[in-house]
Parts: structure tokens; C-alpha cells; sequence
């Protein structure tokens, strides 16, 4: 029997120390829920055992049920048939059993059917659906779309279709990109316009769309004619029906989910929220809450990797024992640790500091909708939306890559045999390729939290972890902390000063990752305060990153700056 909550130790650590007791209170609406819903928690202890209850049953589903049908899905893929899609049957089957499970609609509110739970609940379901199979989470991790729709619709559309989600009766698909606007989202070319009756309707081609065969559809589309920016797309939904799927793409993973060039065709649409707020406020929110999610698809992925690299290690015996006591082998697995345990603390930080920031909106609106001061919540939700617009990035981009060189290690602990499609490690490293592409390349995260570790938006935060004490072990960790904090604060001056826009952007990545890299490093080292287990992970990533950090400091300070000058030198046709 294999429960993928029950098992995962480390996960277990990190739900059971969440403290998210706050979240939780402002949510329930001080738990004022139970009085209007009988399945609501009467208290934050309540609503734990009610969060636990419902992860161990979708651990048991990901992993008895979902897991074991992986290979086959891979195997069958979505049809495309007579212009229509359909799911491989164990798709279909998962999602079959996730809807009677209750499951579909796990952040929604219980009026539309949903568990009203926290999005740090929800990752945690995404990461154990991912690591029975990563599609399928491509299907249950689109709940955003009906988050989206209850965040910024008005109460007509959400009583439309939100329901739908909860019950499992439909699932969605965000239409975002198109074969000229790709990252370049403010080239969306798709028109949206209103006939005779005041029907809005849409006219165009979206590609590459997840789950694009999906029963109700967000599309981002040009409003405003003549307009060629940002300021002329509104967003809209519509239904499945009228939309043409043209076909489904041949991809290099995850073939349990369709990936479609879809066409609109006067397709009748609702407008979602205001005109001209498309891309600038709804596709954003809705991207960023996308990007956690596929940063716990990853994680699952490479968790996954990890125990197929872990047991074949410990199995397979070349020159009179098993590979795992080879140096070269035991530091790969090691790696691979670290890295997944670092992941997860750093999903789980980034998905309570987005929770935050949402209980703070809430609270602010409750505030002004009752007529009580809120100047005090205004302050702290700026705050808490600028330490989530550096987090969410920084997480994506953190997180996809570690898992593909987790996947691609899980292969070559493998050898030979992990290369055949007989493992389950050859589909895993498939599957993970796309995660530092899609919802935003790894570049384009980094350009996002730029910004963050520029300004030194966590800098109150590590100022307090910089201010605790620590003894033992863990003092000497703590004093290496502060050594790469200072060594960031040096580059960012160094930036600052050189006032070079280009030089800036080419060493972007440096100064993320060596200021993310303090905030992860406290965040394991408090880790370890709890538990000795986790003094181990502290002592390997701490040290890593202080190494790295030197390397950082010399590519920021003394980098090659003339790269870009120079490109036509380098750079030629073959």
C-alpha cells in the first residue's frame, strides 16, 4: 500500500509545522463558516485535522491509484479524434475518482461546492498528483482558472460555472498563448468585439493551450481596436462548444494531457472583471498562481525520480556491491535530497506567503465594506504583495531547475537502463523538461524577481532571522548566512553603481539566486532548530550556497561585461 502524504516524511514535517493559524481564522471569517455550513471548522485545530484528513485521501489516490496507471497513460496519450479530444482512459478514470473524492475545487468557496482551503493545502495536493502523474496535474492543477473566475467575475459568471469546477462536471484551460505572442503576451492578436445585440464574441487562434479541449475557457483577447499593447486585452470565458480544437500536439512529455491549437470562430463569450485589465491585473494573477502550481508539479516529479533513483541504487550490485556505496553514486543521491527537502520549504514559504497576502485583500475589503479604518492592512498588503511578486518567481524558477537536474541524475544513477522507456525514470524526465518553460521560461522568472532582490524586498525578514541566536551547529551556519548577505548587498551596490541596464540584466541571475539563496539558507537553518534531521540538509545546501555565493560575487563584480557588445564576434552561423 502506498499513501504519497503518509509516506513522504518530509512532507509530513512540513505540514505538520506550518503554523498558518492566522491564514486559517481569516479564511473561515474568524470561523464564523461553521455557523453557515455545517462541514466548516469551529477552530484552526479543526481545520488542520480537516486539511490533513483530506491530503492522506488524495496521497492514497495519487498514490494506489493514479501511480500505477502512469506508464499506461504515457503509453495510450490523449486521442484526437473526428475534431474531438478525449482523455486515455486512465485520465479519465483519475478524474473520475478525484470528483468523488471532492477534491476539484479545493481553494473555492463552499457556496460554489469547494473546501474553502488555503493554496498552501492545494500545492501540497498538486505535488502528490505530480508525483503519481505529472499530467494529470496538467487537468486537477487548473483550478486557478476557477479562482481567477471567482476573484474578478461578477456573481452571475461565477454562479455560472463555478459549481461546475467543484463538482468535477467541467475543467478549464486558460487560452493565453498564440503562434506570434508567446511569452510576448501583449502581442495577443486574438479579437474579442460585440455584434449588433451586444453579444461579445472572439475571432482568432490560440496555441500550445493546456488542456485547451477543456468545458470552459479564460481567453485573453483584444478589446480595444487599434491598440497593439497591454491596454487593449480584456479577458473573457466561454464555453467549449463553441470553439474548434484543430489539433493536439505531438509533445516530448506529459502525453496524458492535450495540448491544443484551438480556433474561435464569433464564439458567443462573457467579459470577465473590467475592459483593458486582461493582462495587466486577471492574466497576471492568474499566472502567478500557475507558477506555484508548476512549481509543485516539479517537485512531485523529481520526488518521484528520487525513489526510482533510490531504490535502484540499493538494488543494483556491480563489482560485489550495491552502486549506492559508490562516492560518486552516494553524493548524487545525497544532492538530490537536499535539493527536493530545500524545494519544498521554499514551495511551502512562497505558498504561505501568497495565502497571506490573499487573507490580507480579504481583510482589507471586509474593512472598507464595513466602514472601519484600513490604513494599517493597506501598508501591510503592499508589503505582503511585494515578498509574494519576488517569491513566486524565485520559486518557479528555483524549483524547475533543481528538478531537471534531479530527473536527469535519477537517469544516470539508472545507466543504460534508464535511457529505456521500461522506467519510469525515462518518462519522469520527460515529463519535467517543460516546467522551466512553461507559465514563464527559467529567464523570464528571473527578470520578474529582479526587481525584489534589487529593491531588498525581504529585507525586514532577514533581518529578523539575522537577529536570532543560534547555538551548536548552528551558529557557524548562521554566521556563514550573514557572510553571503553581506556579499549581496555588496553586488547590489556594485549594480547600483555601474548603472548599466544590459550589465544589470546579464548578471540578473547572480543576484537572485545569491539573494534567495540567504532567505532559503534561514529558512533550513530554522528547519534544523526543530528538527536534527534537518541539520544535515542546513549543513550540505548552507555550505553549497556559501561556495556558490564567491562564484556569484565574481561573475556580478568581474564578469565578462562586453558579451553584448561584442555578440556578432561570438555568435555565427555554422
Amino acid at each position: 500500500m502506498s499513501n504519497f502524504f503518509k509516506d513522504n516524511h518530509d512532507l509530513l514535517f512540513q505540514f505538520e509545522n506550518l503554523r498558518i493559524d492566522d491564514i486559517v481564522a481569516s479564511r473561515e471569517r474568524n470561523f464564523e463558516e461553521a455557523q453557515e455550513h455545517p462541514d466548516a471548522p469551529i477552530n484552526a485545530e479543526d481545520a488542520m485535522d480537516s486539511y490533513r484528513r483530506v491530503l492522506e485521501v488524495l496521497g492514497d489516490i495519487a498514490g494506489e491509484f493514479v501511480a500505477p496507471r502512469a506508464p499506461e497513460v504515457d503509453k495510450e496519450g490523449a486521442h484526437f479524434e473526428n475534431g474531438r479530444v478525449r482523455f486515455a482512459a486512465g485520465t479519465a478514470e483519475a478524474l473520475e475518482r478525484l470528483s468523488q473524492a471532492g477534491v476539484m475545487g479545493m481553494t473555492l468557496p463552499r457556496e460554489f461546492g469547494g473546501l474553502n482551503f488555503p493554496v498552501t493545502i492545494y500545492a501540497m495536493g498538486i505535488e502528490m498528483i505530480s508525483r503519481g502523474d505529472a499530467s494529470l496535474m496538467n487537468i486537477f492543477g487548473l483550478q486557478d482558472i476557477a479562482e481567477t473566475i471567482h476573484h474578478f467575475a461578477d456573481i452571475e459568471i461565477q454562479r455560472q460555472y463555478l459549481p461546475r469546477f467543484c463538482s468535477g462536471e467541467g475543467t478549464g484551460a486558460m487560452a493565453l498563448t498564440e503562434p506570434d505572442a508567446g511569452s510576448d503576451l501583449q502581442a495577443v492578436q486574438t479579437r474579442a468585439y460585440q455584434d449588433a445585440n451586444g453579444q461579445w464574441r472572439l475571432s482568432g487562434v490560440k496555441r500550445f493551450i493546456t488542456n485547451g479541449s477543456g468545458d470552459v475557457l479564460l481567453v485573453l483577447a483584444r478589446s480595444e481596436e487599434g491598440t497593439v499593447d497591454a491596454r487593449g486585452l480584456s479577458l473573457f470565458v466561454c464555453e467549449r462548444d463553441g470553439v474548434q480544437v484543430r489539433r493536439i500536439e505531438n509533445k516530448l512529455g506529459l502525453h496524458g494531457s492535450p495540448t491544443c491549437e484551438i480556433q474561435f470562430n464569433d464564439t458567443p463569450c462573457q467579459l470577465v472583471g473590467e475592459r483593458k485589465r486582461g493582462l495587466i491585473t486577471y492574466v497576471m494573477s492568474l499566472m502567478n498562481g500557475a507558477r506555484l502550481a508548476v512549481s509543485a508539479q516539479a517537485l512531485g516529479i523529481a520526488q518521484a525520480a528520487y525513489a526510482e533513483a533510490f531504490k535502484y541504487a540499493h538494488e543494483r550490485e556491480q563489482f560485489g556491491k550495491t552502486i549506492h556505496r559508490f562516492p560518486a553514486v552516494a553524493e548524487m543521491l545525497i544532492n538530490m535530497k537536499v535539493n527536493i527537502e530545500t524545494s519544498r520549504s521554499l514551495l511551502y514559504a512562497t505558498a504561505k506567503a501568497v495565502d497571506t497576502r490573499d487573507e490580507l485583500e480579504r481583510q482589507l475589503n471586509r474593512a472598507k465594506a464595513l466602514g472601519q479604518p484600513f490604513k494599517e492592512l493597506n501598508d501591510r498588503l503592499k508589503q505582503a504583495t511585494r515578498v509574494a511578486a519576488f517569491l513566486t518567481p524565485f520559486c518557479k524558477y528555483t524549483t524547475t531547475e533543481l528538478a531537471n537536474q534531479i530527473c536527469y541524475d535519477a537517469i544516470q544513477i539508472h545507466g543504460g537502463t534508464g535511457f529505456m522507456q521500461e522506467f519510469n525514470v525515462e518518462r519522469h524526465y520527460r515529463d519535467v523538461r517543460v516546467t522551466n518553460i512553461y507559465e514563464g521560461t527559467s529567464q523570464l522568472q528571473i527578470v520578474a524577481a529582479m526587481g525584489g532582490a534589487v529593491s531588498g524586498v525581504l529585507d525586514l525578514i532577514l533581518d529578523q532571522y539575522e537577529a536570532e541566536t543560534y547555538r551548536g551547529e548552528l551558529r557557524p551556519l548562521h554566521q556563514k548566512l550573514i557572510e553571503i548577505r553581506n556579499r549581496c548587498k555588496e553586488c547590489r551596490e556594485y549594480l547600483l553603481k555601474k548603472n548599466d541596464t544590459a550589465y544589470q540584466e546579464l548578471r540578473a541571475h547572480d543576484l537572485v539566486e545569491l539573494y534567495g539563496s540567504v532567505y532559503l539558507g534561514c529558512l533550513v537553518l530554522n528547519e534544523a532548530k526543530i528538527s536534527e534531521k534537518k541539520l544535515l540538509v542546513a549543513k550540505k545546501y548552507i555550505g553549497d550556497s556559501y561556495a556558490k555565493s564567491l562564484m556569484h560575487v565574481e561573475q556580478i563584480v568581474n564578469g565578462f561585461d562586453t558579451m553584448l557588445v561584442d555578440m556578432d564576434k561570438f555568435v555565427t552561423a555554422v
